[in-house]
């Protein structure tokens, strides 16, 4: 997918380092936190937080992942931003793992992989702050 985005939408680095885990309840999690995301389906109940910040008594978790936040807040009849993030990243072989909130995306990466995909999306006309 080449070509610069129609509208330039402006990328913004967040500091922390973040933590993927699938946790059996929430009784640990600590939402007076910053990002902290959560998801509960019929299977599992997964969590997003700062490496750091993961409870004790997790089922599986994954660290090493930095990320980083589509800037402002997103009409809800705006469409592909992360069909076009996902693609870009996705030709340079860079998997991703992406949480909606009701204003923005959010999209992380695997460390070692997250100043090069930050990298290509500023080729293909991405701002980044």
């Amino acid at each position: 997918m080449k070509g610069a985005p129609v509208k330039v939408v402006k990328l913004q680095k967040l500091e922390p380092d973040f933590t993927i885990c699938k946790v059996s309840s929430i009784d640990q999690v600590d939402f007076t936190r910053e990002y902290v995301f959560l998801a509960r389906t019929p299977d599992e109940i997964s969590l997003v937080c700062q490496t750091g910040q993961t409870p004790d008594e997790v089922l599986e978790h994954e660290d090493g992942w930095k990320a980083f936040m589509v800037a402002g807040t997103l009409d809800f009849s705006l469409v592909g931003i992360i069909a076009r993030i996902s693609s870009i990243l996705a030709e340079a072989k860079i998997s991703l793992f992406v949480v909606s909130t009701y204003n923005t995306d959010y999209v992380l990466l695997k460390t070692e992989d997250f100043a090069r995909g930050l990298e290509l999306l500023a080729k293909e006309g991405y701002q980044i702050s």
